[in-house]
């Protein structure tokens, strides 16, 4: 049995980290919805080429906030980008 903590705590979609656990560390959705780009951890995306397609799809709409009384006055959209694990690039 694998002892590897599977926690996740940046959206696989846009890279939002906050710090809240979205995958636990057994690697189990705990489906809460990204204030960033309205994903759902746990809907969507548990294929890569999910992910990219949702991903894709959000970039060509521009990027926008969902909730964008939460998007920092800095925010960086490629800095974000950087967030995402790298096996959901």
């Amino acid at each position: 049995m694998s002892t590897e903590d599977k926690t996740e705590t940046a959206c696989r979609v846009c890279g939002y980290d906050d710090g809240d656990e979205l995958f636990n560390e057994y690697g189990a959705p705990q489906y809460v919805i990204c204030p960033c780009c309205y994903s759902e951890s746990g809907i969507g995306d548990d294929h890569l080429s999910q992910v990219r397609e949702v991903r894709g799809y959000w970039v060509a709409c521009g990027a926008r906030w969902h909730e964008a009384n939460r998007k920092p006055a800095d925010w960086d959209v490629l800095e974000q980008l950087a967030n995402i694990p790298p096996e959901w690039r």
